[in-house]
């Protein structure tokens, strides 16, 4: 490298590498220790989590030594091999967030008591869960996730229960069996819980009773998955007053139950018992127009991933979120069209906004030029004319947005059942 890019203050240079995805660091850091020790900086690495895979025997000295030196607290881990989690526990004793993916997770889950800071745990296994007692370690976690996990209906509530500290829960487990899930039974036992998201795979769904002030009412996130309307009582929302977040994520129902389904006023009335919500997501489910006036005035953020979105369903829903700062419409395997042209003129305060560019005419995609506050634009797709388009806009605005096709790297807790 020439002398005069090297003079360049470490903090510039800090900058520049903020810019680059995690492989194009992993490039740039091996053309030089000078920059190998730059990018090897902490403040480079917030937000990332290390593989450990041990696919070769344990690691070596210096890799660990890296690790160390950006502050690594999030690892995932393939390995239920005692001496892997020895080393994981003397390597990084720091570690807050674990991942786990192995099939076999019964001496994984004792490990995890080497560990003393962990306060975030994803389980992605088909591990049958059946009696496995945490002891403290289950009080020293705010944040569970469990993906793909077997247990029965029997030991459902129990596995939950021992978890008293969580914040967030996650519960996308696999039932033997038709299961009853009684939402006050988990507000009882987990009394901090804030954030519940829930797979409606084989699960029935209810209160055990009603009460107006009863604990369920701190939750402020909630998230059902293949979610079946039948599965859930109409007043499910009526305990949750508080609720600031809904997302609903449709799911098949089995062809014997088609026939017997409720109406759509589902979403609807869910909709009407929810005052303080200010973050909706919606995939598939209902024609747009059967719950579009109940969406609450409060509403900031707004994710519509339904098919056949027409232009009279984007104006109803403009005409109840008038303050709306963030959007994500996508009506895939239909698409916008033409229709995109009206979004700065239906939702003129957006400050974010995502959307497909296939089958959207140039002149119609440029019209984004008029949302006078965005920041953030992110196209969904890659269609043949992209590069060129946002090319185009960025000219044409002289940059005062930020323009991605790449979507922000997820949390590493968050797993696949949303995409």
């Amino acid at each position: 490298m020439a002398q005069s890019g090297l003079q360049l203050p470490p903090e510039v240079w800090n900058y520049v590498f903020s810019f680059l995805s995690v492989s194009d660091k992993f490039s740039a850091r091996t053309t030089c220790k000078y920059f190998k020790k730059l990018i090897d900086h902490w403040s480079l690495w917030k937000d990332w989590s290390v593989v450990l895979s041990f696919r070769n025997g344990t690691y070596n000295d210096c890799f660990w030594a890296t690790l160390r030196r950006r502050k690594v607290t999030s690892v995932v881990m393939r390995s239920s091999v005692a001496a892997h989690w020895t080393q994981l526990s003397q390597a990084l004793p720091g570690v807050s967030t674990v991942v786990l993916e192995e099939e076999t997770l019964e001496n994984a889950l004792c490990s995890l008591q080497r560990l003393p800071h962990v306060k975030r745990l994803a389980v992605r296994s088909n591990f049958l869960w059946c009696n496995t007692n945490l002891g403290a370690f289950a009080l020293q976690l705010t944040h569970l996730s469990l993906c793909g996990v077997r247990v029965s209906a029997k030991d459902a509530m129990a596995a939950l229960t021992q978890f008293t500290n969580l914040t967030s829960l996650d519960c996308h487990l696999e039932p033997n069996g038709i299961q009853t899930f009684h939402f006050q039974a988990v507000f009882d036992s987990l009394p901090k819980l804030k954030s519940l998201s829930l797979c409606c795979k084989k699960s029935l769904f209810g209160y055990q009773r009603f009460e107006a002030g009863c604990r369920a009412a701190a939750l402020s996130s909630l998230e059902l998955i293949n979610c079946i309307c039948n599965t859930f009582p109409l007043n499910i929302m009526r305990p949750l007053p508080r609720l600031r977040s809904l997302s609903v994520y449709h799911g098949t129902p089995p062809t014997r139950m088609r026939d017997v389904l409720p109406s759509d006023d589902y979403l609807r009335l869910w909709l009407c018992d929810l005052p303080q919500l200010s973050s909706l997501v919606i995939f598939k489910g209902p024609a747009v127009n059967v719950y579009a006036s109940s969406i609450p005035t409060t509403v900031t953020s707004l994710t519509l991933r339904v098919p056949g979105l027409s232009a009279g369903d984007m104006a109803a829903v403009a005409a109840q979120v008038p303050d709306l700062l963030h959007l994500h419409i996508d009506p895939w395997p239909s698409h916008l069209g033409a229709h995109t042209s009206k979004i700065p003129k239906l939702f003129p305060k957006l400050r974010s906004l995502k959307v497909r560019l296939q089958h959207v005419p140039e002149e119609d995609f440029l019209q984004l030029r008029k949302l006078e506050d965005l920041q953030h634009l992110e196209v969904l797709d890659s269609c043949p004319d992209v590069c060129h388009l946002i090319g185009k806009l960025r000219q044409i605005t002289k940059n005062r947005f930020h323009i991605s096709t790449s979507p922000i790297p997820r949390d590493v807790l968050c797993c696949d059942c949303t995409q």
